[in-house]
């Protein structure tokens, strides 16, 4: 859901035709329908790293952290920044589309769009009017395992605004006719991000088959029936059930007034919990094992082939030695399949998110082949570069480099303090105190041998492969032109893209 004032991404440009490209936002709007993150990956360059020192920012800024504790579980971050005029909050709620019952799935995130349409004292649009008012910007995303909402507003603005926060977590007003406007606002995001692109719908359903019998087993987004049929009382319980505030951490950045901890207090402090407990994590396993499928889409306008691997959650031992491995394998530009293609390549492009979640964890590549190149070519590929790492290893400089493209991306936070309010408040509890170095301190831990383990426990023992191939007729030119020697079937590419 996209609220406010909202940075869009970047449009692929190059020497993709159109064709090509729309193949590409839709391969992107696959990854992204089961998630709302984006991905950023910084490039390091330097010769000798002095990890260290470069994680020290870190350091520094955590020691400003003011922790605070509300009585009823709350958890509140608060990080005073000198010189700055505005203020990032930034809530998470312990509640995702993990939690959704059979009959019920897409409530955590129409639940989310319901927040931004009226609560008990700023009845209809006034969230929205007033942040327009004050100049503020907001949005709001919804997981499988969380929902956050966070904005940026001028300091005198915070009281307001907590406020205004405070009045719809806590008593959020919701009508017959606001539930049937936000039932057809999301209806209309599902067709858009996934019914109307190529491949997106039946690989999304493939993909989440995979999953089957977990909690992770179907989409953030729902089901169109069960959205249709959601009803303003099974709502109203939902939130009851959810929206609590030991579920809940908020985190304050910027130029904080000296009353903000008793404004909190104030606005949050006497929220009751429901009486049934915090329900606690699942326990699950997946074994990865040779999957093969393939899901034909008439407005396909070319083949492509994506590839998952099940991995770990976020809370698992290995977790961290996995996400190094993956920018290794696919996301850096200096990642192993990104220079396979650097010459003569064997893709017009490739394209990774994974996705962690706090049981779970899933590997994913999507690849474009050029004329010449086969799906299975491709796949073969990817097979030999990670037997290669599952064998060979990682030298000792290959990893340094990888930890420091990892704190880059980490340092980034620093300077962008609507970043680094919505990382504070998704903070595992395991880094309850220590939200900006725990993560740091379990990266720089994983050794050559720990990563060439991860690759031979999680990458080496089978993975699902999905081709997804557009109508019969660019199928068979597309095999035809893998026929031709190179320099014909680059030109006759060119023509046919």
């Amino acid at each position: 859901m996209k609220k406010g004032i909202i940075s869009r991404p970047k449009s692929v440009t190059n020497s993709i035709s159109d064709p090509i490209h729309h193949l590409v936002m839709g391969l992107m709007m696959l990854v992204t329908s089961l998630t709302t993150a984006a991905l950023f990956v910084p490039v390091v360059t330097a010769n000798e790293l002095n990890l260290q020192q470069m994680a020290a920012p870190l350091y520094r800024t955590e020691k400003q952290i003011i922790f605070h504790r509300l009585d009823n579980g709350l958890q509140l971050r608060l990080l005073p920044l000198a010189d700055n005029q505005l203020v990032s909050l930034a809530s998470q709620f312990n509640v995702g589309s993990r939690d959704e019952p059979s009959g019920q799935t897409g409530y955590a995130h129409l639940f989310e769009h319901m927040l931004f349409k009226g609560s008990e004292n700023a009845p209809g649009d006034s969230y929205a009017q007033t942040m327009s008012a004050i100049s503020g910007q907001f949005n709001a995303s919804t997981f499988f395992d969380f929902t956050n909402y966070y904005l940026t507003i001028p300091s005198e603005a915070l009281k307001l605004s907590l406020w205004l926060e405070a009045d719809r977590f806590i008593r959020p007003a919701l009508t017959d006719q606001t539930v049937k406007n936000q039932q057809d606002t999301v209806l209309e995001e599902m067709a858009t991000s996934i019914d109307n692109q190529p491949y997106v719908r039946k690989a999304m359903e493939f993909l989440l088959t995979q999953a089957r019998d977990t909690p992770y087993g179907h989409a953030v987004i729902g089901s169109r029936e069960d959205v249709k049929n959601a009803t303003k009382e099974a709502l109203k319980q939902f939130h009851h059930n959810h929206y609590r505030p030991d579920a809940m951490q908020l985190s304050i950045v910027g130029a904080l007034p000296e009353n903000t901890t008793l404004w909190v207090e104030e606005e949050f402090g006497q929220w009751q919990n429901p009486e049934q407990a915090l329900k606690p994590p699942l326990k699950m396993q997946f074994e990865n094992k040779l999957v093969h499928a393939e899901v034909i889409d008439e407005r396909g306008p070319w083949p492509a082939l994506l590839l998952a691997w099940h991995t770990v959650g976020q809370t698992h031992s290995d977790a961290a030695a996995v996400s190094l491995l993956e920018a290794y394998l696919f996301q850096n530009r200096s990642s192993l399949i990104k220079q396979s293609g650097l010459t003569e390549p064997d893709q017009l492009l490739t394209y990774s998110i994974p996705m962690t979640m706090e049981q779970m964890g899933v590997s994913n590549l999507i690849m474009v082949p050029r004329a010449k190149t086969s799906l299975d070519q491709l796949a073969g590929n990817v097979e030999q570069a990670i037997e290669t790492l599952a064998t060979d290893g990682i030298s000792d400089e290959d990893l340094s480099q990888l930890k420091a493209n990892w704190l880059n991306k980490r340092l980034q936070l620093i300077d962008r303090p609507s970043l680094l309010a919505r990382a504070l408040s998704a903070t595992l509890a395991q880094d309850s105190l220590t939200p900006l170095t725990g993560p740091w301190e379990r990266i720089n831990a994983v050794s050559p041998a720990m990563l060439q383990a991860a690759a031979q426990t999680y990458f080496s023992q089978g993975y699902v492969r999905l081709n997804l191939l557009p109508p019969w007729y660019i199928r068979w030119t597309k095999t035809l032109l893998e026929w031709f020697p190179t320099g014909v079937s680059d030109t006759l590419e060119d023509l046919v893209l």
